[in-house]
């Protein structure tokens, strides 16, 4: 079996019972840095002594098949460097490997970064997409928050602090300035911070440096209102544009905040 072992994302404390009985007792550990492992089990007590097998982004491929069959006759507890392996971190390839082989698959649950800052963000927390890390290049951020600028979910990303002046300012021009948003920083840690406000005005205060490991979560768009006659005939405009039908329902559907299966099911009638 294939254990996913979510693990602190600062504050030790958070520790689940049932992640120190599963590294108590785990005999291989593939670990997203060994070093980074060795020191969660000295600094949580733990006297095992486990295999580590190094698994990160340039060798998951490559290891993945091993670890599989491994994974076949003795139990592989999988852990990235702080948080839920998989999301933004290493372990989704070895995962679908593993349900391709017909190898099961469980988790320990733990702090996520991700919920956390959603969480405590004060924007809704009803409908939400994570965005992951923000592309380091201006014109693939472009892209990427213009394709987002109508969304109506609340947005979560991860961003380097060296970054995130650029990225918000970048944000308030694709979103608008009064966009609401939160800056989330050392979350879990002493110097945890949270700053909320305008895209403009968190830009404004990133201006004086930003430290630490940041989640921004970003408000969604006001929903339009549309009624299902003007989201149909939008869904219709962007079929005829050359989007697929079934795409073209589910961007309109989050925009106008209707079922994006009644959207779908009315356009295929009104062919």
């Amino acid at each position: 079996m294939i254990i996913l072992a979510g693990t602190p994302i600062g504050n030790l404390g958070d520790a689940s019972r049932r992640l120190i009985e599963v590294l108590s007792s785990a005999t291989t550990i593939a670990a997203e840095d060994t070093r980074t492992t060795q020191k969660l089990l000295a600094a949580l007590g733990i006297a095992n002594r486990p295999r580590l097998v190094p698994m990160h982004d340039h060798n998951e491929k490559k290891v993945s098949a091993e670890l599989v069959e491994l994974a076949r006759t003795e139990d592989l507890v999988v852990l990235s460097d702080a948080g839920m392996p998989t999301v933004s971190d290493p372990g989704y390839g070895l995962v679908a490997a593993a349900v391709a082989a017909g190898v099961e698959v469980t988790a320990i649950p733990g702090p996520s970064a991700v919920l956390t800052a959603l969480a405590i963000s004060g924007l809704p927390t009803d409908r939400f997409a994570f965005e992951g890390f923000v592309p380091r290049k201006s014109g693939e951020r472009a892209k990427a928050f213009g394709a987002l600028a109508r969304d109506a979910r609340t947005l979560v990303f991860f961003e380097a602090p060296t970054r995130t002046e650029q990225t918000l300012r970048d944000m308030a021009v694709a979103f608008g300035d009064d966009r609401r948003a939160a800056v989330c920083r050392e979350l879990t840690k002493m110097y945890e911070q949270v700053v909320r406000g305008p895209l403009a005005e968190l830009a404004a205060w990133a201006a004086g440096g930003v430290r630490g490991e940041v989640v921004l979560v970003v408000e969604g768009a006001a929903p339009t209102g549309l009624s299902i006659d003007d989201a149909l005939a939008r869904v219709q405009a962007l079929v005829a544009d050359g989007a697929r039908l079934k795409d073209a329902a589910r961007d309109v559907a989050a925009v106008a905040r209707v079922s994006s299966r009644e959207l779908y099911e009315a356009a295929l009638a009104a062919r």
